[in-house]
């Protein structure tokens, strides 16, 4: 079997981005892909203003920028590019 039988569009990761993406975020590990601090993201820096269209979460060790979420109509943009990786647990709560 070579690759181009195994590959799918990225429509066949709705299921798997569903489970991500409903569960309690805050308590979800990340690390920082500037200095390799490794925390919840509960227990990141928020800063957010009362009519701002989003929000900035920083490292609590560098200040880097791990995540931004912005609201626009119709539709939320979520950027992890100051993330190494994103952990979520599996186990039912």
């Amino acid at each position: 079997m070579d690759d181009a039988q195994l590959r799918l569009d990225g429509n066949a990761a709705a299921g798997l981005l569903q489970e991500l993406f409903v569960q309690e975020a805050t308590s979800a590990r990340g690390m920082c892909d500037s200095c390799g601090a490794v925390a919840e993201i509960g227990a990141l820096m928020l800063y957010m203003y009362p009519h701002a269209p989003g929000a900035v979460l920083r490292c609590w060790n560098c200040q880097n920028v791990l995540m931004v979420v912005v609201h626009m109509p119709r539709r939320v943009r979520l950027g992890l590019r100051g993330l190494a990786w994103l952990e979520m647990s599996d186990e039912e709560q």
